[in-house]
């Protein structure tokens, strides 16, 4: 079987080729954006124009907002997430294409975003207009957020989907609402961002709700005169609540730690080789399997339609777990610590595991229909429908795009700040190194105003497959 060697060498190197993930694809990308090198980053995606008139248009204009906004070019990154946002509310399925992808491989699709990722367009746009002071836009960012998450719950009403509400998006609406003076609304906001925690993400993303929500739940009911509720919630927290002006406003600050997952793809693969004397061997060179099994000669020596390559494939996350596990701001004699208000890497593995279901029928049809193809230009000549095997093989490939450029987790923190200019320490705590990271913010604090600040640690440990 001389033949075999010589074909299956050229059909690998394509194999390889054909099945580098979105990740390895934008690999000089990603080695200058996980550096910290945003101008590198900025010029790569510059050189990569095309990509935004592509099946990748989303992920180009979501990874250029993302650097835009640590090269702190607010509005600039604002207008890419915009258009962002504006493509996924207006795109519409391609039934062609959709035919396509049933016999070849979802990436001839373009990628419409996973719902999690959706919802963040509207956290990052937020974030950039309260870094303007732009408070009535990034309420605008509010309203937008509240109806995808309405959307995200009509759609799943009948389907397994634990993501079906985002807590830490209401929880940033509460905060932006209270920092208007809308201090109804805050409650509103605040009492859904507790309920979506203690119902969905305590139990199903292990996100416990923050003490700093309690307290802001609280102090808007306080606020609002709600004296019923703020009984309730008193009992409920086991607190006793007294109100506290900040007499010289206040500063959250907002900790995107480390780096989300990445998609990657696993598969079945198998070729399947008639052989002399009788032996026919179902290969799996992934997984370094082979087995041979003895059949009865029929004296015919092997030839090329003998051959059959079988593969199947289909998506999975990998972990990119972050060097910096807690992080605390200390003003004066104060300490305050981050809370874990979002788990952006449970976010992801979650919704893959609530669809992977649909995605193993998916990727079983693609199957079906493709081995279909073969047998009938099998029947009509027996070569060409080994090369379609061949073909078929190359061509199987899951889906592996996915935002990369997305936080690990989000974290936060309320501080009041004092008359004056405020010398604010940060520490970021990793369990691999002894000595913390640390960083100083200056502010003023200004009587009944609330501020924002967001802070980058990209510092992630080596990707593991």
């Amino acid at each position: 079987m001389r033949w075999l060697k010589y074909l299956i060498i050229p059909f690998s190197f394509l194999f390889f080729i054909r099945c580098a993930s979105y990740y390895r694809a934008n690999q000089e990308f990603h080695e200058h954006f996980v550096k910290n090198e945003m101008e590198q980053a900025n010029e790569v995606l510059n050189e990569h124009k095309d990509e935004a008139e592509g099946n990748e248009r989303l992920l180009y204009l979501l990874q250029k907002g993302t650097v835009l906004q640590l090269m702190e070019e607010f509005e600039e990154s604002n207008r890419f997430f915009e258009e962002a946002y504006i493509y996924t509310e207006d795109y519409q399925e391609n039934y062609a294409l959709q035919a396509l992808s049933s016999i070849t491989n979802p990436t001839v699709i373009p990628y419409h975003g996973e719902d999690y990722e959706i919802i963040q367009i509207h956290y990052f746009k937020a974030l950039n207009y309260l870094m303007e002071k732009k408070y009535d836009l990034a309420l605008v960012e509010c309203r937008r957020l509240n109806i995808k998450l309405n959307e995200i719950n009509d759609r799943y009403e009948d389907r397994k989907n634990r993501y079906k509400t985002d807590a830490f998006a209401l929880n940033l609406m509460g905060m932006i609402f209270e920092a208007t003076k809308d201090y109804n609304n805050a409650f509103i906001s605040y009492r859904n961002a507790y309920e979506a925690y203690e119902n969905v993400y305590g139990p199903s993303f292990g996100v416990q709700t923050p003490e700093q929500l309690k307290t802001d739940l609280l102090r808007t009911a306080y606020l609002n005169g709600f004296k019923e509720e703020l009984i309730t919630y008193e009992k409920k927290f086991n607190r006793h609540y007294i109100y506290k002006e900040p007499k010289n406003g206040e500063l959250i600050v907002f900790w995107n730690n480390g780096l989300g997952p990445v998609k990657d793809e696993w598969s079945i693969n198998f070729f399947i080789v008639k052989g002399k004397d009788g032996i026919v061997s179902f290969v799996n060179e992934e997984y370094g399997l082979s087995f041979p099994f003895p059949i009865k000669d029929s004296g015919e020596s092997s030839k090329l339609s003998d051959l059959k390559f079988i593969r199947v494939a289909f998506p999975k996350f990998v972990e990119r777990k972050p060097v910096y596990k807690n992080g605390l701001l200390s003003l004066n004699d104060s300490t305050y610590n981050f809370e874990l208000g979002q788990d952006i890497n449970k976010l992801a593995f979650t919704t893959l595991e609530d669809r992977m279901l649909r995605e193993f029928m998916t990727s079983l049809l693609r199957l079906a229909l493709k081995q279909g193809s073969e047998e009938l230009l099998r029947k009509k000549n027996a070569n060409l429908g080994a090369l379609l095997s061949l073909v078929n093989a190359v061509s199987e490939k899951a889906d592996t795009r996915n935002w990369q450029t997305l936080p690990y987790s989000i974290s936060y923190a309320r501080i009041p700040l004092q008359a004056g200019e405020n010398t604010i320490d940060m520490e970021f705590l990793s369990p691999q190194e002894s000595q913390p990271y640390e960083q100083r913010l200056f502010f003023e604090g200004h009587k009944g105003e609330t501020q924002f600040h967001f802070y980058y640690t990209l510092d992630s440990l080596p990707l593991k497959n």
